[in-house]
């Protein structure tokens, strides 16, 4: 009796539970990292496919459980020779397209707490051709022994549902995909029909990865704790919606996008079936989004607790590996920082690497590729006993990470630094607490930006103060935050935080570390909760506390720390009418830094 070769490949699989056994072709691994594979490397052989994977939710109302849409592009080893591979993969809204440029935002010249003018909306014209989805991750994995797998988010492409920005079905969407992968027989040849298909390639180990939106989407999925999900590289991701769109109870802005809001990247992402988008818009823009969002107060509530990753770790156990930039004021780093840290306190193997860059900015290849290979392929490559955090010095590459024990960096301690008026000129900050009653006045106008009011000698419309010039550099490795006792003459007011190093660079030579080390911005109406504010008696005295964004910067010998306070921030908070005025006690007001060394540090760069 003669055999064909799948029938031997199936009762082998039948017998061993493994198709690798007679495959003639295998991954190759060198120095704890997956090589190019030269059977798998020539894409003519690769086979893409696409297909639908049901979930447990229907968010655009048809009765019917919404079906993402799915590629795949596999070497064909994985159908000639039974090669079951891991899988990387990949999710995004903005597949198959976006608005674009449309004017979406909402108006930010008026008067805090007043409503703005109503903002426009747009439709997404949808593109894409099928079967590919994307080309995003295949030339790098598809080679070294991966299969590579895409799919489009609710409401989005091919995919059916409603985008919710951060809802329940953008966590369990990947996590069906993943469920697909895993062996469950929730795949379809088409979005409508009954005819399954299956992940028989696949070894059921997935990794997920993805820049800004689609590296928050590998988090959704990790924070449902999905079997199969080993191991999840984001970048830059947006880890609270809140967090994006809010800042310690102040509607602020990402920057870059002065009067976006969730409603907003609702509209952006939307492109979806047409014939569904009434439905959508009319449930999850106009009500829940409408209701919830609250951009008369800014203050945190069930809405956005909901859109808040952090607050659904607990079933995660996914390795994870986070990348970010420190200068990213779009994604700010406190996104990827939290998340790292309950996960580490977790016990989940952790590690964090930052640059100094803006968005985006993947780990080097190899740091990827070694996670990959210890969690998807089971390689002991030693990737646990490495130094957990990987940060680029100012003057280096991203591509050469300085090692550290962790970020914050252990040896950095807090350090307070106090107030000394001279406004409208420069006032000083140093080591020594001060009890001299002195008190200073700003004047609030957006039209002078920030780095107008970091470098002016003279101005009534900011307070700043600047440490000696250091003799010895200074680093900073941590989560600066700051106390601000301070009276307004009005019931609701910006308050806008600048770190500086000073003397201002410009020109073709400054880089992006030479001027702003950190920002934060509050509102002090929230000096009490960011969930319940209350209108400022006009001149009464509140301290307000809050985090500046997470940084570790050397600052070098010959510059001045300056400690910038002002009110509305052109770039990124709503724009009153000039003219308020906030007053700072400062003998309450306090700057607190984490300094590498210590206070012994300090002292020794500031004599």
């Amino acid at each position: 009796m003669k055999f064909t070769k799948q029938t031997l490949l199936f009762l082998l699989f039948l017998v061993t539970g493994s198709y690798n056994l007679l495959a003639q072709v295998k991954p190759i691994f060198e120095n704890g990292e997956a090589q190019i594979v030269s059977e798998l490397k020539d894409s003519a052989n690769w086979i893409r496919a696409d297909l639908w994977v049901e979930t447990e939710f229907d968010t655009d109302g048809d009765g019917k459980m919404d079906r993402m849409h799915v590629d795949v592009t596999r070497p064909q080893q994985t159908e000639t020779e039974g090669l079951k591979l891991p899988v990387v993969y990949a999710s995004s809204p903005y597949y198959a397209g976006t608005a674009g440029n449309a004017p979406l935002f909402w108006e930010v010249k008026h008067e805090l707490g007043a409503a703005a003018p109503p903002r426009n909306t747009f439709e997404v014209v949808r593109t894409g051709k099928r079967p590919i989805i994307s080309n995003d991750e295949i030339m790098l994995w598809v080679p070294r022994g991966y299969i590579v797998v895409h799919s489009s988010s609710p409401g989005t492409g091919l995919s059916q549902g409603s985008p919710t920005v951060g809802g329940d079905n953008e966590s369990l969407a990947p996590k069906a995909v993943i469920e697909w992968l895993t062996g469950k027989d929730n795949g379809y040849t088409t979005p409508d029909g009954n005819e399954k298909v299956m992940a028989f390639w696949s070894t059921g180990k997935v990794g997920m990865t993805g820049t800004s939106y689609n590296g928050t989407l590998p988090l959704a999925a990790a924070t449902t704790g999905v079997k199969g999900l080993e191991a999840i590289i984001p970048i830059a991701p947006n880890t609270s919606y809140y967090h994006y769109y809010r800042s310690n109870g102040l509607v602020r802005s990402p920057g870059g996008y002065l009067g976006e809001d969730i409603d907003v990247l609702y509209d952006f992402i939307h492109s979806g079936d047409e014939s569904k988008r009434a439905y959508n818009n009319k449930t999850v823009r106009d009500t829940e989004m409408a209701q919830g969002m609250d951009r008369a107060t800014g203050d945190y509530n069930d809405f956005w607790a909901g859109r808040d990753y952090l607050n659904d770790m607990g079933p995660m156990k996914a390795a994870l590996l986070m990348s970010h930039g420190f200068n990213d004021w779009n994604v700010m780093p406190e996104h990827s920082y939290r998340i790292y840290d309950a996960a580490r306190a977790k016990g989940i193997p952790a590690k964090i690497y930052y640059h100094q860059n803006g968005h985006g900015g993947p780990p080097p290849f190899a740091m990827m590729n070694r996670w990959f290979t210890r969690y998807l392929h089971g390689v002991e490559n030693g990737v646990e006993q490495e130094p957990k955090a990987w940060i680029v010095r100012e003057q280096d590459e991203r591509s050469n990470p300085t090692p550290y024990e962790d970020f914050p960096n252990p040896e950095a301690s807090d350090v307070n630094f106090y107030l000394k008026a001279g406004a409208p000129a420069a006032g000083t900050m140093g080591l020594e607490k001060t009890n001299s009653g002195q008190q200073e006045t700003l004047v609030d106008n957006y039209s002078f930006p920030g780095s107008a009011l970091a470098q002016a000698d003279y101005t009534e419309h900011r307070l700043i103060y600047l440490s000696p010039v250091l003799t010895e550099p200074i680093h900073i490795s941590g989560i600066p935050k700051i106390t601000v006792k301070m009276a307004s003459n009005k019931p609701a007011a910006n308050l806008s935080v600048w770190l500086v190093s000073l003397p201002w660079t410009e020109g073709r030579n400054a880089k992006i570390t030479d001027n702003i080390i950190t920002r934060g911005w509050a509102d002090p109406q929230n000096h009490g909760s960011i969930r319940k504010g209350e209108p400022l008696l006009p001149g009464k005295f509140y301290e307000v506390t809050f985090d500046l964004q997470p940084d570790d910067q050397i600052i070098p010998a010959g510059q001045q720390i300056g400690l910038l306070i002002f009110s509305s921030d052109a770039e990124y908070t709503l724009l009153p009418k000039p003219g308020t005025e906030l007053t700072i006690d400062l003998d309450g007001t306090v700057l607190t830094l984490p300094i590498v060394g210590g206070k012994g540090a300090v002292e020794k760069c500031m004599r």
